[in-house]
């Protein structure tokens, strides 16, 4: 099982390009579901998670090849409606072939998601959601069995704002008759991606990028390509690796990004001290002095992610301060913070409450990841920490970053991949 290898203290500089994001791809992929035909899917990542997918959907009778960051996706031929469990346990974000397939062929077999092991993430929104547009839907076996003769408009209100579900009624609801309303839609940019591609392939929806969605119900949809949007998260994680470790007397630039995702993340890293100049589809960052403490309280869209909030941890572990991390998402999402107590990190956890000691320096340790942001946690903090440092379980990682050990070295890091032993 591979593990990274890391000796701390190399000063970051230099120019580095953001992939496409994981969770866009994981959208617009199941959207070819939709309609019968070839797609080409560009800037998609080489990811864990889009090669599980592929695998999904090819179960499915899809034809799925990849040239380079291309994928050319074959929807001509479906000959299963089940997504069957050896699959979706590897990744919640299986879930998004539920909506597809109920909406074009009124029927679908989904095991329940598996992913990170932390955090209940139900599914009982994407299951009301669907039911409102008229599918009935038992879970029986470890399966959503959902059926419909025709999909019919409804409008739907979330409780909580949810990306999964919004995708999955969206993806639903473009084939239902009539017209569906969708009021606390999520608004992230993967999921205004969704809507963008759903357009192209003749979708009839206003609001996207907004929480109020109406959708006109057609007939049918018909192939079209894309651009997959810039990863914010690996985006993010790239910034909070240059403000901690950079190079002050020069700058970390990250190219082919979208600055306008970015803005809680940037707005927090000047709060910090960090200089940033921000173009149409660069950031580029100088890094503080020293590291203020800023407080944090993780937020739907557009506040701070809750995927950002394990290595704004990281950060504040070598602030000049106390911070306050507060994580209103997912509520146990903490399982990264004895990882870095090993690294040296003086943190303390009450409920969703984290709070952040900063301590003088850090020092290498062998540690071992418990989930995709986690892991990145404690890359950031190994590249601070003296010594070597070895992140084990690295597969979590390779789940949402393309080679992030080779665009960190390519900025100055130490870092290497290895093969090694759990501990």
């Amino acid at each position: 099982m591979d593990k990274f290898v890391i000796h701390g203290g190399k000063k970051l500089k230099g120019t580095v390009q953001a992939s496409g994001a994981k969770n866009a791809s994981l959208a617009l992929m199941p959207a070819t579901l939709l309609a019968s035909g070839e797609y080409k899917l560009h800037n998609t990542p080489e990811l864990r998670d889009v090669a599980t997918m592929s695998r999904l959907l090819e179960t499915m009778g899809l034809k799925i090849r990849r040239d380079d960051h291309t994928l050319t996706i074959n929807s001509s031929s479906i000959t299963s409606f089940e997504a069957p469990y050896e699959h979706v346990k590897k990744m919640r974000a299986s879930i998004y072939v539920l909506g597809p397939l109920v909406g074009r062929f009124g029927q679908a077999d989904v095991s329940l998601p598996g992913g990170c092991a932390w955090g209940p993430r139900p599914v009982n929104l994407h299951i009301e959601g669907l039911r409102k547009l008229g599918a009935e839907i038992e879970v029986e076996g470890g399966y959503i069995r959902a059926r419909a003769k025709r999909l019919h408009g409804a409008r739907i209100v979330f409780d909580v704002s949810s990306v999964g579900a919004t995708g999955n009624v969206m993806m639903a609801a473009v084939l239902a008759q009539g017209t569906t309303v969708i009021d606390n839609a999520a608004m992230e940019p993967e999921i205004a991606a969704l809507g963008h591609f759903l357009r192209a392939m003749g979708a009839k929806i206003d609001g996207v990028g907004t929480n109020h969605l109406e959708i006109e119900g057609v007939d049918a949809l018909h192939p079209a390509d894309c651009v997959t949007i810039p990863d914010r998260i690996e985006t993010g994680t790239l910034l909070i690796a240059a403000a901690l470790v950079g190079d002050r007397n020069a700058s970390v630039r990250i190219e082919r990004c979208s600055p306008s995702h970015m803005s809680a993340v940037t707005t927090k890293l000047e709060d910090v001290g960090a200089k940033l100049t921000l173009g149409k589809d660069f950031i580029e960052i100088v890094p503080p002095e020293s590291i203020r403490p800023v407080n944090i309280t993780t937020s739907i869209y557009s506040g701070f992610p809750t995927d950002m909030q394990a290595q704004w941890m990281a950060l504040m572990s070598l602030a000049q301060g106390t911070s306050i991390i507060t994580e209103t998402i997912y509520s146990d999402r903490f399982m990264h913070v004895p990882e870095l107590i090993r690294l040296g990190c003086n943190i303390t956890v009450k409920d969703n409450i984290a709070t952040v000691v900063g301590v003088h320096r850090l020092m290498g340790a062998k540690v071992m990841s418990t989930d995709l942001r986690a892991s990145a946690s404690l890359i950031l903090a190994g590249l601070a920490a003296e010594g070597m440092t070895e992140v084990l379980r690295v597969y979590h990682l390779d789940r949402g970053y393309e080679q992030i050990e080779r665009k960190l070295a390519s900025l100055g890091a130490e870092i290497e991949r290895a093969s090694g032993e759990e501990f």
